[in-house]
Protein backbone atom coordinates (compact mmCIF):
# COMPACT_ATOMS: atom_id res chain seq x y z
CA UNK A 1 0.00 0.00 0.00
CA UNK A 2 1.65 3.63 -1.25
CA UNK A 3 0.56 6.42 1.25
CA UNK A 4 1.29 10.21 1.15
CA UNK A 5 0.00 12.55 3.19
CA UNK A 6 0.16 16.35 2.46
CA UNK A 7 0.38 18.42 6.13
CA UNK A 8 -0.93 21.84 6.10
CA UNK A 9 -1.02 23.05 3.12
CA UNK A 10 -3.73 25.29 1.01
CA UNK A 11 -6.05 23.53 -0.44
CA UNK A 12 -7.58 25.14 -3.47
CA UNK A 13 -10.22 23.13 -5.63
CA UNK A 14 -12.22 25.10 -7.49
CA UNK A 15 -14.91 22.46 -8.43
CA UNK A 16 -16.04 22.09 -4.81
CA UNK A 17 -15.00 25.54 -4.12
CA UNK A 18 -12.83 24.58 -1.17
CA UNK A 19 -9.71 27.12 -0.28
CA UNK A 20 -8.36 26.32 3.20
CA UNK A 21 -5.89 24.92 5.06
CA UNK A 22 -5.97 21.08 5.07
CA UNK A 23 -4.19 18.16 5.39
CA UNK A 24 -4.25 15.33 2.04
CA UNK A 25 -4.04 11.56 2.30
CA UNK A 26 -3.52 9.70 -1.28
CA UNK A 27 -3.34 6.06 -1.15
CA UNK A 28 -3.52 3.99 -3.54
CA UNK A 29 -4.03 6.24 -6.29
CA UNK A 30 -6.56 7.58 -4.51
CA UNK A 31 -7.28 10.53 -3.02
CA UNK A 32 -8.43 9.04 0.35
CA UNK A 33 -8.80 11.95 3.12
CA UNK A 34 -9.15 15.63 2.83
CA UNK A 35 -9.62 16.93 6.40
CA UNK A 36 -8.08 19.44 8.82
CA UNK A 37 -5.90 16.66 10.91
CA UNK A 38 -5.30 13.46 9.03
CA UNK A 39 -4.75 10.93 11.75
CA UNK A 40 -3.69 6.84 12.01
CA UNK A 41 -0.51 7.85 8.99
CA UNK A 42 1.05 4.27 8.76
CA UNK A 43 5.13 4.26 9.81
CA UNK A 44 5.33 3.52 5.80
CA UNK A 45 3.72 6.72 4.71
CA UNK A 46 5.29 9.34 2.74
CA UNK A 47 4.83 12.77 4.86
CA UNK A 48 4.84 16.54 3.20
CA UNK A 49 5.33 19.75 4.80
CA UNK A 50 3.36 21.66 2.68
CA UNK A 51 3.02 24.78 5.05
CA UNK A 52 3.36 27.78 2.53
CA UNK A 53 2.59 26.35 -0.24
CA UNK A 54 -0.81 25.39 -2.48
CA UNK A 55 -1.57 21.89 -3.28
CA UNK A 56 -4.20 21.99 -5.92
CA UNK A 57 -5.82 19.56 -8.36
CA UNK A 58 -3.02 17.77 -10.82
CA UNK A 59 -2.72 20.55 -13.72
CA UNK A 60 -4.19 19.71 -17.14
CA UNK A 61 -3.27 20.80 -20.95
CA UNK A 62 -5.72 20.38 -23.36
CA UNK A 63 -3.35 21.55 -26.24
CA UNK A 64 -0.07 20.02 -26.85
CA UNK A 65 2.06 18.25 -29.39
CA UNK A 66 4.17 15.35 -28.76
CA UNK A 67 4.81 14.63 -31.84
CA UNK A 68 4.91 11.03 -31.70
CA UNK A 69 4.57 9.18 -34.30
CA UNK A 70 7.04 10.30 -37.34
CA UNK A 71 8.49 13.76 -35.70
CA UNK A 72 10.23 11.79 -32.32
CA UNK A 73 13.62 14.12 -33.36
CA UNK A 74 11.46 16.89 -32.03
CA UNK A 75 9.65 15.21 -29.28
CA UNK A 76 8.30 11.80 -28.14
CA UNK A 77 5.25 11.04 -25.54
CA UNK A 78 7.71 9.88 -23.20
CA UNK A 79 9.89 13.55 -23.38
CA UNK A 80 6.91 15.67 -23.65
CA UNK A 81 5.35 13.73 -20.59
CA UNK A 82 8.43 14.33 -18.45
CA UNK A 83 8.46 18.27 -19.58
CA UNK A 84 4.83 18.23 -18.43
CA UNK A 85 5.11 16.79 -14.97
CA UNK A 86 8.48 19.43 -14.66
CA UNK A 87 5.51 22.02 -15.02
CA UNK A 88 3.24 20.69 -12.90
CA UNK A 89 0.89 19.14 -15.38
CA UNK A 90 -0.52 15.77 -14.92
CA UNK A 91 -2.85 15.65 -17.53
CA UNK A 92 -2.44 16.38 -21.51
CA UNK A 93 -4.17 16.27 -24.43
CA UNK A 94 -1.97 15.54 -27.72
CA UNK A 95 -2.64 16.81 -30.78
CA UNK A 96 -2.99 14.98 -34.24
CA UNK A 97 -0.99 16.72 -36.09
CA UNK A 98 1.81 14.08 -36.29
CA UNK A 99 2.73 12.04 -39.14
CA UNK A 100 0.67 10.02 -39.95
CA UNK A 101 -2.16 12.04 -38.07
CA UNK A 102 -4.05 10.77 -35.52
CA UNK A 103 -7.29 10.08 -38.19
CA UNK A 104 -8.38 6.81 -36.90
CA UNK A 105 -9.50 4.47 -34.15
CA UNK A 106 -6.54 2.48 -34.61
CA UNK A 107 -4.08 5.23 -34.48
CA UNK A 108 -6.04 6.68 -30.96
CA UNK A 109 -5.36 3.17 -29.43
CA UNK A 110 -1.92 3.15 -30.54
CA UNK A 111 -1.07 6.77 -28.37
CA UNK A 112 -3.27 5.12 -25.48
CA UNK A 113 -0.93 2.06 -25.65
CA UNK A 114 2.00 4.35 -26.21
CA UNK A 115 1.45 6.86 -23.19
CA UNK A 116 0.87 3.85 -21.34
CA UNK A 117 4.21 2.50 -21.91
CA UNK A 118 6.55 5.41 -21.93
CA UNK A 119 3.82 8.57 -20.43
CA UNK A 120 4.87 10.35 -17.21
CA UNK A 121 1.84 11.61 -16.59
CA UNK A 122 -2.38 11.26 -18.55
CA UNK A 123 -1.91 11.31 -22.28
CA UNK A 124 -5.42 11.46 -24.23
CA UNK A 125 -5.64 11.70 -27.91
CA UNK A 126 -7.45 14.41 -29.78
CA UNK A 127 -8.99 12.90 -33.37
CA UNK A 128 -8.36 14.88 -36.94
CA UNK A 129 -11.42 15.79 -38.08
CA UNK A 130 -11.24 15.34 -41.90
CA UNK A 131 -8.30 12.26 -43.14
CA UNK A 132 -4.98 13.00 -43.18
CA UNK A 133 -6.11 16.51 -41.91
CA UNK A 134 -6.69 17.26 -45.93
CA UNK A 135 -10.33 19.26 -45.04
CA UNK A 136 -12.06 17.27 -46.75
CA UNK A 137 -13.57 13.69 -46.15
CA UNK A 138 -14.37 13.57 -42.45
CA UNK A 139 -12.95 10.73 -40.33
CA UNK A 140 -15.00 8.52 -38.17
CA UNK A 141 -15.71 9.85 -35.59
CA UNK A 142 -18.03 7.31 -33.52
CA UNK A 143 -15.18 5.26 -33.74
CA UNK A 144 -12.16 7.52 -32.58
CA UNK A 145 -14.60 8.51 -29.95
CA UNK A 146 -14.86 5.01 -29.03
CA UNK A 147 -11.15 4.60 -28.73
CA UNK A 148 -10.95 7.13 -26.22
CA UNK A 149 -10.58 10.37 -28.40
CA UNK A 150 -11.53 13.20 -25.87
CA UNK A 151 -12.19 15.94 -28.93
CA UNK A 152 -11.38 16.30 -32.22
CA UNK A 153 -9.20 19.07 -34.16
CA UNK A 154 -7.35 19.63 -37.34
CA UNK A 155 -5.32 21.81 -35.48
CA UNK A 156 -2.13 22.96 -37.69
CA UNK A 157 -4.66 23.36 -39.90
CA UNK A 158 -8.51 25.83 -39.78
CA UNK A 159 -11.51 23.28 -41.29
CA UNK A 160 -12.18 25.76 -44.14
CA UNK A 161 -14.65 24.61 -46.33
CA UNK A 162 -18.48 25.64 -44.77
CA UNK A 163 -20.38 22.57 -45.65
CA UNK A 164 -17.62 20.37 -44.47
CA UNK A 165 -17.42 22.67 -40.92
CA UNK A 166 -21.11 21.86 -40.72
CA UNK A 167 -20.49 18.19 -40.81
CA UNK A 168 -17.95 18.12 -38.42
CA UNK A 169 -19.88 20.06 -35.76
CA UNK A 170 -22.88 17.45 -36.21
CA UNK A 171 -20.71 14.69 -36.41
CA UNK A 172 -18.95 16.22 -33.43
CA UNK A 173 -23.03 17.33 -31.25
CA UNK A 174 -23.53 13.30 -32.28
CA UNK A 175 -20.55 11.70 -30.36
CA UNK A 176 -20.58 14.35 -27.21
CA UNK A 177 -16.83 15.74 -28.53
CA UNK A 178 -16.16 19.15 -28.55
CA UNK A 179 -14.60 20.45 -31.69
CA UNK A 180 -11.28 22.72 -31.55
CA UNK A 181 -10.99 25.08 -34.58
CA UNK A 182 -7.60 26.33 -35.21
CA UNK A 183 -8.94 30.04 -36.41
CA UNK A 184 -6.56 31.02 -39.38
CA UNK A 185 -8.32 31.21 -43.02
CA UNK A 186 -5.82 30.25 -45.16
CA UNK A 187 -6.87 32.54 -48.17
CA UNK A 188 -5.50 35.58 -45.89
CA UNK A 189 -2.52 33.95 -44.74
CA UNK A 190 -0.49 33.02 -48.04
CA UNK A 191 2.95 33.52 -47.21
CA UNK A 192 2.61 35.31 -43.55
CA UNK A 193 5.22 35.15 -41.37
CA UNK A 194 4.03 37.47 -38.38
CA UNK A 195 1.17 40.01 -37.04
CA UNK A 196 0.67 42.44 -40.01
CA UNK A 197 1.41 45.92 -39.03
CA UNK A 198 4.33 48.62 -38.56
CA UNK A 199 7.19 45.54 -37.56
CA UNK A 200 6.13 43.35 -39.99
CA UNK A 201 6.90 46.36 -42.83
CA UNK A 202 10.21 47.20 -41.24
CA UNK A 203 11.23 43.38 -41.48
CA UNK A 204 9.93 42.85 -44.72
CA UNK A 205 7.58 39.87 -43.31
CA UNK A 206 4.11 39.11 -45.22
CA UNK A 207 1.79 40.07 -42.51
CA UNK A 208 -1.21 38.36 -41.39
CA UNK A 209 -3.98 40.39 -40.15
CA UNK A 210 -6.48 39.63 -37.40
CA UNK A 211 -9.34 38.99 -39.76
CA UNK A 212 -7.82 35.70 -40.61
CA UNK A 213 -8.65 34.82 -37.18
CA UNK A 214 -12.17 36.51 -36.58
CA UNK A 215 -13.42 35.36 -39.21
CA UNK A 216 -13.36 32.19 -38.83
CA UNK A 217 -14.65 32.92 -35.50
CA UNK A 218 -17.42 34.53 -36.92
CA UNK A 219 -18.50 31.78 -38.72
CA UNK A 220 -18.32 29.00 -36.80
CA UNK A 221 -20.15 30.31 -33.87
CA UNK A 222 -22.95 31.08 -36.26
CA UNK A 223 -23.05 27.13 -36.85
CA UNK A 224 -22.51 26.06 -33.67
CA UNK A 225 -24.84 28.28 -32.76
CA UNK A 226 -27.33 26.53 -35.03
CA UNK A 227 -26.57 22.99 -35.10
CA UNK A 228 -25.90 23.07 -31.15
CA UNK A 229 -22.64 21.72 -31.13
CA UNK A 230 -19.89 22.61 -28.55
CA UNK A 231 -17.15 24.40 -30.29
CA UNK A 232 -13.52 25.64 -29.04
CA UNK A 233 -11.23 28.45 -29.99
CA UNK A 234 -7.50 27.52 -29.92
CA UNK A 235 -4.71 30.16 -28.88
CA UNK A 236 -6.74 32.41 -29.60
CA UNK A 237 -4.69 36.06 -30.21
CA UNK A 238 -6.37 39.07 -31.50
CA UNK A 239 -8.62 41.47 -29.26
CA UNK A 240 -11.23 41.29 -32.13
CA UNK A 241 -11.67 37.41 -31.60
CA UNK A 242 -12.20 38.18 -27.41
CA UNK A 243 -15.13 40.23 -28.68
CA UNK A 244 -16.30 37.72 -30.86
CA UNK A 245 -16.48 35.30 -27.97
CA UNK A 246 -17.17 37.74 -25.45
CA UNK A 247 -20.57 38.47 -27.17
CA UNK A 248 -21.56 35.01 -28.18
CA UNK A 249 -21.29 33.52 -24.25
CA UNK A 250 -23.61 36.52 -23.23
CA UNK A 251 -25.93 35.28 -25.75
CA UNK A 252 -26.85 32.33 -24.23
CA UNK A 253 -23.73 30.00 -25.69
CA UNK A 254 -21.50 29.96 -22.06
CA UNK A 255 -22.02 26.05 -22.30
CA UNK A 256 -21.03 25.92 -25.81
CA UNK A 257 -18.63 28.75 -26.68
CA UNK A 258 -14.93 28.51 -25.13
CA UNK A 259 -11.52 29.82 -25.88
CA UNK A 260 -8.21 29.17 -24.99
CA UNK A 261 -5.31 31.90 -24.54
CA UNK A 262 -1.42 30.99 -24.58
CA UNK A 263 1.54 32.20 -22.03
CA UNK A 264 3.14 33.65 -25.66
CA UNK A 265 -0.42 35.89 -26.29
CA UNK A 266 -0.28 36.89 -22.55
CA UNK A 267 3.11 38.62 -22.76
CA UNK A 268 5.13 39.27 -26.10
CA UNK A 269 4.04 41.56 -28.87
CA UNK A 270 4.98 41.77 -32.69
CA UNK A 271 7.65 43.69 -31.61
CA UNK A 272 9.55 40.44 -30.05
CA UNK A 273 9.90 38.85 -33.43
CA UNK A 274 12.32 42.05 -34.62
CA UNK A 275 14.51 41.51 -31.59
CA UNK A 276 14.21 37.38 -31.21
CA UNK A 277 13.60 36.35 -34.57
CA UNK A 278 12.55 32.63 -34.95
CA UNK A 279 12.05 32.52 -31.49
CA UNK A 280 9.13 34.44 -31.46
CA UNK A 281 7.97 33.26 -34.49
CA UNK A 282 3.93 31.89 -33.54
CA UNK A 283 0.66 30.46 -35.23
CA UNK A 284 -1.58 32.42 -34.13
CA UNK A 285 1.07 35.31 -34.86
CA UNK A 286 2.24 37.82 -31.49
CA UNK A 287 0.33 41.11 -32.10
CA UNK A 288 0.20 44.20 -30.65
CA UNK A 289 0.26 45.79 -26.91
CA UNK A 290 -3.68 46.30 -27.52
CA UNK A 291 -4.28 42.61 -28.32
CA UNK A 292 -2.20 41.52 -25.40
CA UNK A 293 -4.06 43.50 -22.69
CA UNK A 294 -7.87 42.57 -24.69
CA UNK A 295 -6.53 39.01 -24.58
CA UNK A 296 -5.51 39.37 -19.94
CA UNK A 297 -8.58 41.07 -19.62
CA UNK A 298 -10.80 37.99 -21.36
CA UNK A 299 -9.13 35.86 -18.69
CA UNK A 300 -9.87 38.37 -15.97
CA UNK A 301 -13.44 38.23 -17.08
CA UNK A 302 -14.48 34.90 -17.91
CA UNK A 303 -14.61 35.31 -21.62
CA UNK A 304 -11.77 32.62 -21.83
CA UNK A 305 -12.03 30.16 -19.39
CA UNK A 306 -9.12 27.93 -20.28
CA UNK A 307 -5.42 28.55 -20.48
CA UNK A 308 -3.77 26.03 -23.02
CA UNK A 309 0.04 25.93 -23.88
CA UNK A 310 -0.02 25.27 -27.76
CA UNK A 311 3.60 23.16 -26.30
CA UNK A 312 5.14 22.89 -29.54
CA UNK A 313 8.64 21.51 -29.98
CA UNK A 314 11.02 22.04 -32.69
CA UNK A 315 14.97 21.47 -33.30
CA UNK A 316 17.22 24.05 -32.56
CA UNK A 317 18.48 23.46 -36.03
CA UNK A 318 14.81 24.40 -37.51
CA UNK A 319 14.87 27.79 -35.46
CA UNK A 320 17.89 28.83 -36.75
CA UNK A 321 16.66 29.03 -40.36
CA UNK A 322 15.93 32.37 -41.35
CA UNK A 323 13.18 33.62 -40.14
CA UNK A 324 10.38 33.34 -43.22
CA UNK A 325 11.18 29.63 -43.00
CA UNK A 326 11.83 28.67 -39.91
CA UNK A 327 8.96 26.48 -37.92
CA UNK A 328 5.86 28.30 -35.64
CA UNK A 329 5.65 27.65 -32.39
CA UNK A 330 7.48 27.70 -29.02
CA UNK A 331 7.26 25.12 -26.33
CA UNK A 332 5.52 25.77 -22.68
CA UNK A 333 5.07 23.20 -20.61
CA UNK A 334 7.65 23.18 -18.39
CA UNK A 335 7.22 27.44 -18.15
CA UNK A 336 3.56 28.34 -18.33
CA UNK A 337 2.50 28.11 -14.77
CA UNK A 338 4.95 30.88 -13.73
CA UNK A 339 3.91 32.57 -16.76
CA UNK A 340 0.80 32.61 -16.06
CA UNK A 341 1.23 33.61 -12.71
CA UNK A 342 3.28 36.55 -14.20
CA UNK A 343 0.91 37.98 -16.50
CA UNK A 344 -2.38 37.53 -14.20
CA UNK A 345 -1.66 36.95 -10.79
CA UNK A 346 1.22 39.58 -10.08
CA UNK A 347 -1.29 42.10 -12.40
CA UNK A 348 -3.84 41.99 -9.92
CA UNK A 349 -6.47 40.95 -12.78
CA UNK A 350 -7.34 37.33 -10.90
CA UNK A 351 -5.97 35.33 -7.83
CA UNK A 352 -4.74 31.46 -7.28
CA UNK A 353 -7.75 29.83 -7.15
CA UNK A 354 -9.14 31.81 -10.24
CA UNK A 355 -5.97 30.16 -11.87
CA UNK A 356 -6.19 26.73 -11.32
CA UNK A 357 -9.77 26.93 -12.35
CA UNK A 358 -8.34 27.54 -15.66
CA UNK A 359 -5.67 25.25 -15.41
CA UNK A 360 -7.67 22.14 -13.97
CA UNK A 361 -11.63 21.89 -13.90
CA UNK A 362 -12.03 24.08 -17.29
CA UNK A 363 -10.18 21.93 -19.28
CA UNK A 364 -11.34 18.84 -17.72
CA UNK A 365 -15.14 19.74 -18.42
CA UNK A 366 -13.73 20.67 -22.04
CA UNK A 367 -12.41 17.32 -23.12
CA UNK A 368 -14.96 15.35 -20.89
CA UNK A 369 -12.04 14.32 -18.30
CA UNK A 370 -14.16 15.13 -15.22
CA UNK A 371 -16.17 12.43 -15.78
CA UNK A 372 -12.83 10.24 -14.72
CA UNK A 373 -12.49 12.60 -11.82
CA UNK A 374 -10.01 14.40 -13.36
CA UNK A 375 -9.80 18.01 -12.94
CA UNK A 376 -10.76 18.14 -9.20
CA UNK A 377 -9.47 17.46 -5.69
CA UNK A 378 -12.23 15.23 -3.84
CA UNK A 379 -11.99 12.04 -0.95
CA UNK A 380 -12.33 9.23 -3.85
CA UNK A 381 -11.04 11.06 -6.87
CA UNK A 382 -7.34 9.91 -8.49
CA UNK A 383 -4.54 11.29 -6.53
CA UNK A 384 -3.46 13.74 -9.13
CA UNK A 385 -1.97 16.40 -7.06
CA UNK A 386 0.25 19.41 -8.03
CA UNK A 387 2.19 21.49 -5.08
CA UNK A 388 2.33 24.95 -5.89
CA UNK A 389 5.32 27.15 -4.19
CA UNK A 390 3.38 30.84 -5.22
CA UNK A 391 6.42 32.63 -3.57
CA UNK A 392 9.41 30.89 -4.98
CA UNK A 393 11.10 33.00 -7.63
CA UNK A 394 12.67 31.31 -10.64
CA UNK A 395 14.57 32.63 -13.59
CA UNK A 396 13.66 30.41 -16.57
CA UNK A 397 17.16 28.34 -17.76
CA UNK A 398 15.84 26.45 -21.22
CA UNK A 399 19.38 24.77 -20.81
CA UNK A 400 18.16 22.89 -17.32
CA UNK A 401 14.58 21.54 -18.10
CA UNK A 402 12.95 18.34 -19.67
CA UNK A 403 12.09 17.56 -23.12
CA UNK A 404 13.69 17.41 -26.31
CA UNK A 405 13.23 20.90 -27.82
CA UNK A 406 13.96 23.95 -25.76
CA UNK A 407 12.66 26.76 -28.50
CA UNK A 408 11.49 29.68 -26.32
CA UNK A 409 11.86 32.92 -26.29
CA UNK A 410 11.50 33.15 -22.38
CA UNK A 411 15.32 31.96 -21.62
CA UNK A 412 16.01 34.54 -18.62
CA UNK A 413 12.96 36.04 -17.87
CA UNK A 414 12.38 36.12 -13.93
CA UNK A 415 9.20 34.67 -12.61
CA UNK A 416 7.78 33.76 -9.21
CA UNK A 417 5.64 30.70 -8.20
CA UNK A 418 6.49 27.15 -9.69
CA UNK A 419 5.28 23.41 -9.42
CA UNK A 420 7.49 21.95 -6.99
CA UNK A 421 6.11 18.54 -7.02
CA UNK A 422 3.59 16.60 -9.24
CA UNK A 423 1.88 13.57 -8.36
CA UNK A 424 0.12 11.29 -10.82
CA UNK A 425 -2.21 8.36 -9.32
CA UNK A 426 -0.59 8.94 -6.08
CA UNK A 427 3.21 8.53 -6.90
CA UNK A 428 5.53 11.68 -7.37
CA UNK A 429 6.48 11.98 -10.84
CA UNK A 430 8.83 15.03 -10.39
CA UNK A 431 9.98 17.34 -7.70
CA UNK A 432 12.31 20.19 -7.51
Amino acid sequence: MSEIVIRGGRVIDPASGLDATRDVRLRDGVVAEIRENVANVGADAEQIDAEGLIVAPGLIDPHVHLREPGQEHKETIATGTMAAVEGGFTTVCCMPNTSPALDSAERIAWINQRAEETGACRVFAVGACTIERQGDELTDFEAMARAGAVAFSDDGDVVEDDAVMADVLKRCREVERVMMQHCQDPKQTVGATMNDGEVSERMGEVGWPRVAEESIIERDVALAREIGARYHVQHLSSGGSVEIIRKARSEGLADTISAEASPHHLHLTDEACEELGSAAKMNPPLRTAADVEAVRLGVADGTISILATDHAPHTADEKALPFAEAPFGIIGLQTALPLYALALIETGLIGWPRLIELMTVNPARLCGLDSLGLGRLTEGGPADVTLIDPSLDWIIDLGDMAGKSHNSPFDGWETTGRAIRTIVGGETRWSL
